[in-house]
C-alpha cells in the first residue's frame, strides 16, 4: 500500500512521504489564498479547488487551515468563521447547513500511544462525521473518530471525545448531553 492508502484507511503511515508532502503543500497554498479580504465568489472558487466534495454556497473564513483538503466533504451551505482548522488525514464528512464558529478544531489526525512508533514519525487517523444542520460553537474541539448526528449543537469550548446522536446540545470537557432538542 502507498502511504496515502495507509493514511486514508486509518493505518500507521509516514506523513513525510513525498506524495503526501506535495498534497499538503497544495492545500497550504490554497489556504493561504483565503487570507485577508477576498470576494465571496473567489472564496467559493478556492473552496471548490481545495475540498474533496463541496455543496452549494460554501464559505471558508479567513484563517481556514487543513492538512490536505481533498479528504473533506461538505454539503450545501457550509460556513466556517475565522481560524477554523480541520486535520483531514482521514475522511471528514460534514452535512448540509452546518455552521462552524471561530477557532474550532476538527481533528481526524492522531498519534500512536507507543513512544517508539510515535518518535519514529508514524501517524494515523480516524474519520470524523458531522450530520446535517449542526452548529459547532467557538473554540470547540472534535476529536478523531467522532460521529455527530443531525441537528447537534456543540457548546463553545466543548471537547468532543465520543459520538453523539441527533437532536442534542452537548457541552463541557469532555462533552456530554446537556439538553435534548
Amino acid at each position: 500500500m502507498t502511504e496515502l492508502e495507509k493514511m486514508l484507511s486509518g493505518q500507521l503511515y509516514i506523513a513525510s512521504d513525498p506524495q503526501l508532502a506535495a498534497m499538503h503543500g497544495r492545500a497550504l497554498e490554497l489556504c493561504a489564498a483565503l487570507s485577508g479580504y477576498i470576494p465571496d465568489e473567489k472564496r467559493q472558487e478556492i473552496a471548490r479547488q481545495l475540498l474533496g466534495k463541496c455543496g452549494k454556497n460554501p464559505v471558508l473564513g479567513t484563517g481556514f487551515y487543513c492538512d490536505y483538503g481533498c479528504n473533506i466533504e461538505v454539503g450545501d451551505n457550509f460556513y466556517t468563521n475565522y481560524g477554523v482548522c480541520i486535520l483531514d488525514v482521514c475522511k471528514v464528512t460534514i452535512g448540509d447547513n452546518c455552521l462552524i464558529a471561530p477557532q474550532v478544531g476538527i481533528y481526524a489526525a492522531c498519534h500512536p500511544l507507543d513512544r517508539a512508533t510515535r518518535v519514529g514519525g508514524q501517524e494515523l487517523g480516524k474519520p470524523v462525521t458531522i450530520g446535517n444542520d449542526c452548529w459547532i460553537g467557538g473554540r470547540a474541539v472534535i476529536n478523531p473518530g467522532v460521529t455527530l448526528g443531525d441537528n447537534v449543537i456543540v457548546g463553545s469550548g466543548a471537547v468532543v471525545t465520543k459520538s453523539f446522536p441527533s437532536d442534542v446540545v452537548i457541552a463541557g470537557n469532555p462533552a456530554r448531553i446537556i439538553r435534548r432538542l
